[in-house]
């Protein structure tokens, strides 16, 4: 027997403010979810799997129109025309939402209710599949204590939508510890909610599918489901599928030693060509960050709009299979700071006096102070000592590097 583990499809996902990107393929990463859906679809029917479990989160919330949840029937009715049976619950983001509570979907695709944990039984196959939706968006109780008690003589699957013992940059919902789920007694968890896939647990799996597909640069990598092979009671394979169509990736391109912006401009190149590879035909969705010591470190900050273009027309050479999109610089100039602050000069007071600001909070929040009084615009924007205390080591290097020309010119 062979089952799907997938959750996290957030179907038609708005991805908001991809206008701003020119040249941004906007329609296709915008319909990344539902081709990564259909892909799941037809994984399920390739491998002739006896159903499918989805952990949540099927969609953002409200749909923007009716053709997200037609949409996701269809998809379903293809599985269940099959004879594969769905199960389904509601996380965070889908809790809330009015029209799916409303929408009728195909025999044979069940949904969990919010109010109690409940039980359903395959009975030909040995089954029993558990599993409670969210009622609504916060869930800040552990869920797992109320799941029903394993069914003997039955492969017992989980199904529950969490943040386990704590993940960042997830919400802390129905937060529980890995030995409640294994306690419980089940052969499976299919959770779902985390959006990097992770194995918490082997005897029993204890497993987090991730999301299906990525949907901007902090979802990078490949995305997918889990596809479970199970004999005679025993899981035998756990696979992880990929799904998605277009692939986020982060490119880290080091600047050390750089002695022109066309030497760089090969190593941004080498760095897209790889990551399309890694990709197997997707579409790239890349982030460039420039980081590292070079000479050309003060000729990329002032003319960092026209390097981007570079990079973008690079982007431009591999003929749609990569969209750039973002630079950023980081780069620092070759000379180390460390010395500069030794020079005794104002260059390296200037760099000691940013250094111990650094930890006098006192400080920091007078001069935040005084930033706020320039302008009414600045007194609008979320100034406070973590901002200023985060964004010295950038003000450290600029000035360093101004003020070390100043001082070159002047000795000219």
């Amino acid at each position: 027997m062979k089952f799907i583990h997938a959750a996290d499809l957030h179907l038609d996902s708005p991805l908001r403010g991809l206008e701003r990107y020119e040249g941004a393929p906007a329609e296709v990463i915008r319909g990344a979810t539902r081709r990564a859906l259909e892909n799941l679809v037809e994984l399920a029917l390739r491998e002739e799997v006896a159903f499918v479990v989805i952990a949540g989160d099927v969609y953002d919330g409200d749909w923007q129109d009716y053709n997200t949840g037609l949409f996701f029937v269809a998809q379903m009715r293809r599985l269940t025309s099959a004879g594969i049976h769905v199960f389904l619950i509601r996380g965070n983001h889908d809790a809330a939402s009015q029209m799916s509570r409303q929408l009728r979907l195909p025999e044979g695709v069940h949904f969990f209710d919010h109010r109690k944990a409940t039980t359903v039984q395959l009975k030909d196959l040995g089954v029993a599949v558990h599993g409670q939706s969210f009622g609504n968006r916060a869930v800040p109780e552990n869920l797992v204590p109320d799941y029903p008690k394993a069914v003997g003589g039955c492969f017992n699957i989980g199904l529950l939508h969490t943040s386990a013992d704590g993940r960042p940059g997830h919400e802390p919902y129905a937060p529980c510890k890995v030995a409640d789920l294994v306690a419980k007694g089940y052969d499976y968890w299919a959770l779902g909610h985390v959006h990097e896939r992770e194995v918490l647990h082997e005897t029993p799996w204890v497993v987090f599918s991730g999301i299906v597909q990525g949907r901007h640069a902090r979802e990078t990598g490949a995305k997918g489901c889990t596809l479970i092979t199970v004999d005679d009671g025993e899981v035998t394979r756990v696979e992880a599928c990929e799904l998605d169509v277009v692939r986020w990736s982060v490119l880290s391109v080091d600047a050390d030693g750089a002695e022109s912006l066309t030497e760089l401009l090969d190593r941004v190149r080498e760095a897209l060509a790889d990551a399309i590879a890694a990709a197997d035909g997707r579409l790239v969705a890349a982030r460039v960050q420039i980081s590292g010591a070079t000479e050309m470190h003060q000729a990329l900050l002032g003319e960092q709009e026209s390097f981007v273009g570079e990079c973008r027309n690079l982007a431009n050479e591999f003929g749609g299979e990569v969209w750039l999109e973002k630079v950023k610089v980081q780069t620092r100039p070759m000379t180390p700071l460390e010395d500069l602050a030794r020079q005794g000069d104002a260059v390296g007071e200037l760099l000691l006096f940013l250094r111990s600001a650094g930890e006098d909070d006192a400080l920091l929040e007078q001069s935040v102070a005084g930033l706020k009084g320039l302008s009414g615009k600045v007194d609008r924007l979320n100034f406070d000592a973590a901002w200023a205390r985060a964004e010295l080591p950038e003000v450290e290097r600029l000035l360093a590097v101004r003020l070390a020309d100043r001082g070159e010119e002047g000795a000219a």
